[in-house]
């Protein structure tokens, strides 16, 4: 009878023990990206705390993770080299603004235009950026500061305590899942590490994460439009990046535990943490895949998993940093990999041969565009190659049925039915099926199975009437929408227009408002 009691019981568990993992690795990335934005670890230490429990309590998807990201960091090189850190939160208090914005106009929906392939391409390409991310904890600095990989028994170590982080989280779960598998093995191996004495690279090696709370202050930035100027253009392309990371990430997370998050509400929520961060120090952020897939396969569903990695976070800068310095990097890039077996869709190689040829293009470049320059870019690329594929191959599709007819006056009569859509990429074939001078002098264009999309066949069909109109003929343009005829100036002035309205019917174009 205690049954009802038990499963949430077990979620807060879950939760708990997936939040205090999630945290621990948290900690060397969030050093990392600020290193790579140029500045203060506890920068970019801040941010992981504020950003990740805002989205969580606020968020449109319980169990993501959010915090400092190395797609924001890379963009923020430059601001923070020409103009230092201040002028850093001043841009991300705007892109918080900007990414409220578009919550509030519901642009979050848009992410549903994301093709399947460029899922597929986003993904693999997150798992070779987050594995080639993690070679760097091979790397040891030389006599004179510069890093070489390593070798001897400091490499067979670092191996060899990767190895084994792998093997606990991998077996862990076939004996018991009451605990994280995660959070065990960084356990055991920083215990092991420590009590045998390995010389192996710490999280201290990186830098010290001791510090006090967030203080809150108003970037002291001139309040001019000069700067306005100067920030704008970064914040507008942090919060795009961060927009569609967090979206992507999102909808990753809905296919992993079969639900569905709030896209606008999720836009809300990170134009929130990052305005707040901006205000107490912090280098803003977005979502963070590779956590989020730690989180979400260590149990953690609910808000609270996020809300206990941001607070036990604050609480290793504040209280822990002396034990948090001493967990070798060898455990948490042993749990990343784990994280990249797990994010890389090792299917896509089974299908590559099964899906079109352009979907398989588009897989292939998305992950490869994610590798050499950032999420966002990859996304936009893949999407404008598959918007473009699909123009062409429905480009094709446009077709006529032409016959010879007597009109109502007992003339003789040609018509041409079209079939298929008309639109940018289909005019020019549109404009060769006509044979307007063999043509009899009354000609009829049947739009009944075509559907006109845009303003660039409503110009093909203005001009195809001009044609008409010189050689002296009588052209009908039937089934054509009243919209699409307001829009024409030839046809509509000149050439009589039958029109029959269909209330199904309607042509897509920016003058309509």
């Amino acid at each position: 009878m205690f049954e009802p009691h038990a499963a949430p019981s077990r979620n807060i568990k879950n939760d708990v023990l997936s939040g205090l993992t999630v945290a621990l690795a948290l900690v060397p990335e969030a050093v990392a990206f600020a290193f790579v934005a140029g500045v203060d670890p506890l920068v970019g230490l801040y941010a992981a705390f504020m950003v990740g429990l805002i989205t969580a309590s606020i968020g449109g998807r319980p169990g993501m993770i959010s915090g400092a990201t190395g797609a924001l960091a890379v963009v923020m090189v430059a601001l923070v080299a020409d103009h230092g850190v201040e002028y850093l939160f001043a841009t991300v208090v705007l892109m918080g603004i900007i990414q409220i914005a578009a919550g509030v106009s519901h642009l979050g929906k848009f992410i549903r235009m994301v093709p399947h392939p460029v899922m597929l391409g986003f993904v693999n390409g997150l798992a070779i950026v987050i594995f080639l991310a993690q070679m760097k904890s091979f790397q040891t600095p030389d006599a004179e500061g510069v890093m070489q990989w390593m070798s001897g028994n400091a490499l067979w170590v670092m191996l060899a305590l990767v190895a084994l982080t792998m093997a606990i989280i991998h077996y862990l779960p076939k004996l018991t899942k009451s605990i994280p598998s995660s959070l065990v093995a960084i356990v055991v191996v920083s215990l092991l590490a420590i009590g045998l004495g390995f010389e192996t690279k710490t999280v201290g090696d990186i830098a010290s994460i001791a510090g006090g709370f967030p203080e809150f202050h108003i970037p002291t930035v001139p309040f001019t439009l000069e700067t306005l100027w100067i920030i704008l253009p970064y914040a507008i392309i942090l919060a795009a990046i961060g927009l569609i990371e967090s979206l992507l990430t999102l909808t990753l997370i809905d296919e992993l535990t079969e639900t569905r998050g709030q896209g606008n509400k999720e836009c809300v929520a990170q134009g929130t943490a990052n305005i707040a961060t901006g205000f107490f120090g912090g280098m803003g952020g977005c979502a963070k895949i590779g956590q989020s897939m730690i989180n979400v396969n260590s149990g953690g569903r609910g808000r609270l998993s996020g809300i206990t990695a941001a607070l036990a976070l604050l609480a290793f800068i504040l209280f822990a940093s002396g034990l948090i310095e001493q967990i070798p990097l060898a455990a948490l890039v042993g749990v990343m990999f784990i994280v990249v077996i797990g994010t890389f869709e090792w299917s896509s190689f089974r299908i590559l041969k099964k899906v079109p040829r352009a979907d398989a293009f588009v897989l292939i470049l998305v992950s490869g565009v994610t590798v050499a320059t950032d999420l966002a870019i990859a996304v936009i690329v893949g999407v404008i190659v598959s918007a473009l594929v699909f123009a062409w191959e429905h480009a094709k599709h446009l077709q006529v049925i032409s016959f010879n007819n007597k009109n109502v006056d007992g003339m003789d009569s040609k018509v041409y039915e079209l079939h298929g859509p008309l639109f940018f990429a289909s005019v020019k074939n549109f404009g060769d099926l006509f044979d307007i001078k063999n043509d009899p002098d009354d000609v009829v264009v049947e739009f009944k199975h075509s559907r006109v999309y845009d303003h660039s066949a409503v110009e093909a069909i203005d001009t195809l009437a001009e044609r008409y109109v010189k050689a002296g003929k009588r052209l009908h343009l039937r089934h054509l929408s009243d919209e699409c005829r307001q829009l024409l100036h030839t046809a509509d002035d000149l050439v009589e227009v039958n029109v029959i309205e269909d209330p199904k019917y309607r042509i897509a174009d920016d003058q309509l408002g």
